[in-house]
């Protein structure tokens, strides 16, 4: 075979990875898990957003909590990447791909207040430990083990930033 043949049959071979886990739900993990992976990238962007635009009176107190937010939400990126391509699926690859998947809002407001991005970050991280649960139910129900256990510890961490968040807004 010509090189110019092979190079095009590589090309064209489709990334799979074997799995032990039937392919639909496979398909179905992969496709929770690459929702989640574009709203963790979206929530951290807006929390790094608001570390970068916070002021006021609580500034350094702000400014290093959502620091500590971001660095916590980014760690997760890479485990749900490879999580996916483990299973034998393939995952996110843009920017424009992670805008079609993302379900948390970005925020491009000119100014907004700390009260109100602490309120934001609160729900947007509500909304993910909600993702997080449901993509661990359909784990779950695959016998996914590796994926729930990741899942878990995910879902613990995103409750304490909201519970972090709740505390410093509540008067």
């Amino acid at each position: 075979m010509s090189q110019t043949k092979e190079l095009v049959q590589r090309q064209k071979a489709p990334l799979t990875t074997p799995s032990d886990i039937d392919r639909e739900s496979v398909k179905d993990i992969t496709g929770a898990l690459n929702a989640l992976l574009a709203d963790v990238f979206a929530l951290y962007l807006k929390t790094k957003n608001f570390h970068w635009h916070m002021s006021g009176p609580h500034f350094r107190d702000y400014h290093l909590l959502l620091d500590d937010h971001g660095d916590q939400i980014f760690a997760m990126t890479d485990d749900i990447a490879e999580r996916v391509r483990k299973l034998g699926g393939t995952t996110i690859r843009s920017i424009g791909h992670i805008a079609k998947l993302q379900r948390i809002a970005d925020n491009d407001a000119e100014y907004v207040t700390p009260e109100d991005m602490l309120s934001e970050l609160k729900e947007d991280e509500k909304a993910l430990v909600l993702s997080m649960r449901a993509a661990h139910d359909l784990c779950d129900d695959a016998g996914d083990v590796a994926t729930t256990s990741l899942l878990e510890n995910w879902i613990d961490q995103g409750q304490r930033r909201v519970w972090f968040l709740f505390e410093t807004t509540r008067r």
